[in-house]
């Protein structure tokens, strides 16, 4: 009995690799994304609108892979082979990235093969954490996914304080090289636990998917108009749980049309930023900051933010009876990334005066949007997950990335166009966000919101 309840109480013990892995996984990416905008201007003598759009077009395609990789997982590989072999994919990008520094061909077939990698394994690593536990220790999970989102944190602080300005002391080879070795650890970590893990084989093809039910409603589109809703067409050829479902991912999809403006922001403190950090007083109590290096700041602000909120400032504003639901959270997130955004424009502005303020101002935006990144994905990521029932979560969680593709794929449209410069790129999209918050809150406040986490047992019932 207390060995029983001991085992239980205790993490698997295969879950350090994947923790380690993940780690690893994340240093490895984000120090060598972190300095693509300064290598690119500075080193590869690229433009600074070119670079920019290539930058967020290797983001978005990061956030499309993921559907790659889960259809590999799901209907042939499973997931841990999927994450090794793809594992390697990754590794062969950052080697190209570090051997051909000089060569553009080597280098954006570097970057291809790292946004095949790092997008391909991100449906799967989470998915796999979760397949080693059991009914028995499920308890559990919620503080590994706490340690799994603070090792992620962990890793993109250390590759974004180290890592820009290796570049600077030792070039693009070293800068591209150490994070091209922290992937092979993280691939061998991983490998190492292969005989303790709970493997979990391909479930195939899934004749009731999202796609299977529009597909068929598609096709039958007369008799869903007549019975209410086009997805009703479908019923006969899928079960009434499979058009439930579909009816809630169509739901969210439309609540969420707004949220690709905000990542169109969001990621700009990897482009836009670091291009403005390079025209600031770099000195900083006697030392020369690297451009990209205050994005260290972002990773450190996550972990200190989250805990404030939820300990400090919802239950404060709930006290005062303003208790803001997810999607109010979500609102206000936007509205405070378009704040940031001001704020930089502010900055720009002071610059073209003449000025040459410190990069330290920069540490207002930081916070801002950092604050908003919390209020934006964490709650949209929760909401998403509870508005969809069991059998669409991937579905969900595959259209969630794709926000993040589309927002970065209208950056790179915007920055190739090249029509806004200085202060009034930042001022045309912080006007851009304002309007999506507006239209977002608009949506919130007609959206019905279902509990399917309540729902899950009564559906079982006879």
């Amino acid at each position: 009995m207390t060995q029983t309840a001991s085992s239980t109480d205790k993490l698997p013990p295969q879950i350090k690799y994947i923790i380690g892995n993940e780690g690893c996984e994340r240093f490895s990416f984000y120090g060598m994304k972190n300095i693509l905008t300064f290598f690119m201007i500075n080193y590869m003598l690229i433009h600074e609108h070119v670079a920019k759009a290539n930058y967020h077009l290797f983001v978005s395609a990061c956030y499309f892979f993921p559907l790659l990789g889960g259809f590999l997982s799901d209907r042939f590989l499973g997931k841990y082979r999927t994450i090794l072999w793809l594992s390697l994919v990754y590794c062969a990008g950052h080697a190209c990235l570090a051997i051909f520094e000089q060569s553009p061909t080597g280098f954006y077939a570097g970057l291809a093969l790292i946004a095949l990698g790092s997008g391909g394994i991100k449906p799967c690593v989470s998915a796999h954490v979760g397949d080693q536990f059991s009914e028995e220790n499920k308890h559990l999970v919620k503080h590994v996914f706490a340690l799994f989102y603070w090792i992620i944190n962990f890793g993109s602080f250390f590759a974004s304080a180290l890592i820009p300005k290796t570049l600077e002391w030792f070039g693009p080879r070293v800068a591209f090289g150490i994070p091209g070795v922290l992937m092979l650890i993280a691939t061998l970590v991983f490998w190492m636990g292969r005989d303790r893990y709970v493997h979990v084989p391909p479930t195939g093809e899934n004749p009731h998917s999202f796609l299977r039910v529009l597909w068929d409603a598609a096709r039958g589109g007369r008799d869903g108009a007549a019975r209410g809703h086009f997805l009703d067409a479908a019923r006969g050829r899928h079960p009434e749980g499979a058009i439930d479902g579909a009816k809630a991912v169509l739901r969210v999809m439309t609540i969420f049309a707004p949220i690709p403006v905000f990542w169109a922001l969001f990621d700009q403190k990897g482009s836009t930023w670091v291009v403005q950090a390079t025209r600031m007083d770099l000195e900083v109590l006697g030392h020369r900051l690297a451009p990209a290096q205050l994005m260290a700041l972002n990773p450190l602000l996550v972990m200190l933010i989250i805990p404030f909120n939820t300990m400090i400032l919802y239950p404060a504003l709930e006290r005062r009876g303003h208790r803001l639901s997810a999607l109010g959270r979500m609102t206000a997130g936007m509205a405070v990334a378009g704040l940031a955004f001001v704020a930089v424009a502010a900055i720009e502005l002071a610059m073209t005066g003449g000025g040459r303020p410190s990069v330290l101002w920069q540490a207002g935006p930081y916070v801002l949007i950092t604050f908003a990144e919390v209020l934006v994905s964490t709650t949209g990521l929760e909401f998403a997950y509870s508005q969809a029932p069991r059998e669409m979560k991937s579905t969900i969680m595959s259209f969630w990335n794709l926000t993040v593709t589309a927002g970065n794929l209208i950056t790179a449209g915007v920055a190739a166009l090249n029509v806004f410069t200085g202060a009034m790129q930042y001022l045309f999209f912080a006007a851009l966000i304002f309007i999506a918050a507006a239209v977002f809150g608009l949506l919130a406040r007609r959206y019905v919101v279902v509990d399917y986490f309540q729902r899950r047992p009564a559906a079982a019932a006879p």
